[in-house]
């Protein structure tokens, strides 16, 4: 059998646990308005016992204008604590699809200090469909104290992401679509330039699962060599607004790579500003 992810946490082993102390259950969902879906409206219809909803478009720099832009720890800590979770809880998140936004959760946690952070296997829409509990009952929250530890090594600015992209230090894996990386799909945000950074390699996310699963690990080297990752050297992720990425993150992570980096601002940051190289597959 494929050995997996030790990031990764099955329907089966969730289930076993549900009344456990100390486990906090997380949903992460959150969609592109292509997909058809709103995380909040189906939390609210059906969600795994327990379970509490992070808003990704709330728990942001409110600062900034970039979409999904980081926290900062005082900012994370105040939402999460109002979650009733804590920096030493078991944390499992899931979306729906499985491995769509979940990772971002996961990465956000794992920034801010938390240890023992999984991402639920096949997520909600598996869940389901197994005929595992659910219910629309809301969750009842004992506030907390979660104290962050901000790792800031683990992030990327816009002047790192210029400087990389000239000295080529560290790839660029970008999350996105191929025909979005490539430049023939418009961008789904206004204003933003279709293309990609000078130098970076497209590792679509969905390339990286398969029915809501992360691929077993030997497929995982398989597919970031295919795409022309070298995972001897330094690799920073990106995508349209800093969430897809999480999944290369996860990927690498899950590797056993830990010189990486997610570019937050991503593709809305670059490719929404008129001073930064932007190449497209017409050249």
């Amino acid at each position: 059998m494929s050995e997996k992810s030790p990031f990764i946490v099955s329907s089966d082993w969730l289930e076993e646990r549900l009344e456990t102390p100390g486990l906090s259950i997380v949903d992460g969902s959150w969609y592109l308005p292509a997909q058809g879906r709103d995380g909040r409206v189906e939390y609210e219809a059906a969600h795994i016992p327990g379970a509490i909803f992070f808003d990704q478009d709330l728990v942001v720099d409110p600062e900034s204008e970039l979409p999904h832009a980081l926290p900062d720890p005082v900012t994370f800590q105040r939402h999460v604590s109002s979650m009733g979770i804590t920096r030493d809880d078991t944390i499992v998140v899931y979306d729906g699809p499985g491995l769509f936004s979940a990772p971002r959760v996961w990465w956000l946690f794992r920034v801010m200090g938390a240890e023992r952070v999984y991402v639920l296997d096949g997520g909600f829409d598996r869940w389901r469909a197994e005929g595992r509990p659910v219910t629309a009952e809301p969750t009842r929250i004992a506030p907390s104290a979660f104290m962050p530890e901000f790792d800031e090594s683990r992030v990327a600015t816009l002047a790192e992401m210029r400087r990389l992209v000239e000295t080529g230090e560290a790839q660029i894996a970008d999350a996105r679509s191929p025909g979005r990386f490539a430049g023939k799909e418009p961008e789904p945000r206004p204003g933003v330039r279709s293309g990609h950074m000078p130098g970076a390699l497209n590792v679509p996310a969905a390339s990286l699962a398969e029915n809501g699963s992360l691929l077993p690990l030997d497929r995982l080297r398989t597919r970031l060599a295919e795409a022309g990752v070298d995972l001897s050297r330094p690799v920073v992720t990106s995508c349209g607004s800093g969430v897809t990425a999480a999944v290369i993150t996860l990927a690498l992570e899950s590797l056993g790579h830990r010189d990486n980096r997610l570019y937050d601002g991503s593709w809305s940051e670059w490719g929404g500003r008129t001073d930064t190289p932007v190449v497209t597959e017409e050249g």
